[in-house]
């Protein structure tokens, strides 16, 4: 069943990495009709990079999920090629970032090796997790670029570290609602109509949770604030499954989205653009214009790699924040169906690595880990197709960002390990006659 897994994973990469390639030098023959000079260099560090993960996983967790790594590496691979695209100078950067990710992803699956020991460091992870959102508001190691002040400059390199804050708060949400879910599934406030626990059992997870949003808040950063709200709420629902929580989350998350945008202007600027961007198609609206005339060019088919127009100066950081619209563009609603599908199988995966999962703690773990990598896409392609008003979250595994895609790739190392801490518990379960070894895939 292992080897079975392992031999479907490296038949599922060798099969994205000749996609990634093809696009790669498709993209060449588009832009300037002959074949890259680098084509050789970039096959072998497309299949180097992945031959790692894949050898890792065999070594280190080989009763894992066979889809997860594959999934990635297509949307890292598609994503590199539509960088290198957009900016020739970004993709050595975008590269480097790519190995990084690597050495994240197997020094993660080589250090943690049973999940549930990520429980005795709830507190610990909470305070890191506050500690790295804070790291931006200081005077000098603090960045504030495009508006939102959510990077530090660490000698030539800039770093987001909310990305790897938001991990944190997964593992500490996840072992304290574990701890706690009993008396918060009990309803007893208010009095009249009780539909919520007592208030001081939600204490330290409630102020977590304010914390972080207010150091958001006071970055500009409100696309992670909705992650983050997002992460604490659907935890909160699946330990105790009461429908409450939802209905409560939901009123928490309207009242605080209405005095954002009563406080802050550039919130203004934005639910305005969301609205009606052809009320200033010149100024505020243009970027989400321009996106629309992206996808709609780009038709059912696409008109091809790199024969796209938006990418060309027409939109602002389209290597980040608008990656979807000019993959649209040039892969058409068929390639964009694609990305949609792999961040779906993805999610899916997740998903039932979760309810695969026998403790409480890695199953809240395991959902919470999902939540982030879905509700993240939700957030950036919802933004682009007018969905919500758009914020800065990048798109994970496409976009261009360095400290979004290792924090990415540690995030997939933990629900690696989580698959295959789970697989390696039913085959012990097998081996005492309790179940097959086969059952919960």
């Amino acid at each position: 069943m292992e080897r079975l897994r392992r031999n479907a994973e490296m038949v599922l990469l060798v099969m994205g990495g000749i996609v990634v390639a093809g696009a790669y030098a498709l993209v060449s023959l588009g832009s300037t009709a002959s074949l890259p000079a680098d084509i050789g260099p970039f096959l072998g560090l497309v299949f180097g990079l992945f031959l790692v993960a894949h050898l890792a996983v065999r070594r280190l967790a080989p009763g894992a999920d066979g889809t997860l790594l594959p999934l990635a590496g297509i949307l890292n691979g598609i994503g590199y090629v539509f960088i290198a695209r957009l900016r020739e100078d970004l993709a050595s950067r975008q590269a480097l970032w790519t190995a990084l990710g690597i050495v994240g992803f197997v020094a993660t699956l080589y250090l943690v090796r049973r999940p549930r020991d990520l429980e005795r460091y709830r507190y610990i992870a909470l305070f890191l997790g506050i500690g790295m959102m804070l790291l931006p508001l200081l005077p000098v190691v603090g960045r504030n670029i495009n508006g939102a002040r959510i990077w530090i400059r660490l000698g030539p390199v800039n770093f987001q570290p909310g990305e790897a804050a938001k991990l944190c708060l997964a593992v500490f949400f996840a072992a304290y609602l574990v701890e706690k879910r009993e008396l918060l599934a009990l309803a007893s406030w208010p009095k009249r109509f009780p539909i919520l626990p007592d208030p001081k059992h939600l204490g330290p997870v409630l102020a977590a949770w304010g914390v972080a949003v207010v150091v958001i808040v006071a970055e500009r950063d409100l696309g992670t604030a909705l992650l983050f709200f997002a992460l604490f709420i659907v935890l909160l629902w699946v330990a105790t499954g009461r429908w409450g929580y939802l209905a409560v989350g939901f009123t928490l998350f309207g009242l605080a989205a209405f005095v954002a945008w009563l406080i802050f202007s550039h919130v203004q600027v934005r639910v305005t653009a969301w609205l009606n961007p052809w009320s200033d198609p010149q100024g505020d609206g243009f970027q989400i214009i321009q996106g629309w005339y992206a996808l709609a060019d780009g038709g059912v088919g696409g008109r091809g790699l790199g024969l796209g127009i938006s990418g060309d100066g027409r939109l602002f950081a389209a290597e980040t924040d608008f990656i979807f619209a000019v993959i649209g563009e040039e892969l058409g609603l068929i390639g964009s169906i694609g990305i949609l599908v792999a961040f779906l199988l993805l999610i899916g995966s997740g998903l039932r690595i979760a309810a695969s999962q026998q403790g409480s703690f890695e199953k809240l773990l395991a959902t919470g880990l999902t939540t982030l990598l879905g509700v993240q896409a939700f957030i950036i392609i919802g933004g682009i197709t007018r969905v919500l008003p758009l914020t800065g979250v990048v798109l994970p595994f496409v976009s261009f960002g360095g400290s979004a895609l290792l924090a990415n790739y540690v995030l997939l190392a933990l629900l690696v390990r989580l698959s295959d801490d789970a697989h390696q518990r039913r085959r012990r379960q097998a081996r005492r006659g309790a179940v097959p070894v086969g059952a919960g895939r």
